[in-house]
């Protein structure tokens, strides 16, 4: 199966053997897996802080790895904590995008960056 058709369950099989192939477990608890998350996404952030547009498509068109391996970092994070919490990640995004429908209904939040709690 090529990687991009992977399905979260083998991704997070894959992960959980890596950590637990090193004995990493032990340091594993949600708040510092949390940690570790929002420094990976701190790092993703640093390709695109003090660039303009035209400078953020440059740097990503010439360092998409780079911007995908900080992304990976990022989404390894997110299914060891979803593993480790016993969260069903499908199930929550799809819990989640019902949710915003509702806050943010088209006809009112098409073109507009509003908050949900601001809009009328």
């Amino acid at each position: 199966m090529p990687a991009t058709q992977t399905d979260i369950a083998t991704l997070q099989e894959k992960i959980v053997a890596f950590r637990d192939a090193r004995n990493w477990k032990q340091f594993h608890n949600p708040k510092d897996l949390a940690i570790s998350l929002v420094l990976e996404a701190t790092e993703l952030l640093e390709h695109f802080q003090w660039k303009n547009s035209a400078e953020m498509n440059s740097h990503v068109a010439a360092k998409k790895q780079d911007v995908g391996e900080e992304l990976a970092d990022v989404f390894y994070w997110v299914l060891l904590i979803a593993h480790d919490l016993d969260i069903d990640l499908k199930a929550a995004l799809v819990d989640k995008l019902a949710k915003n429908d509702k806050k943010y209904p088209i006809n009112k939040s098409s073109g507009n960056h509003k908050k949900y709690t601001e809009i009328a």
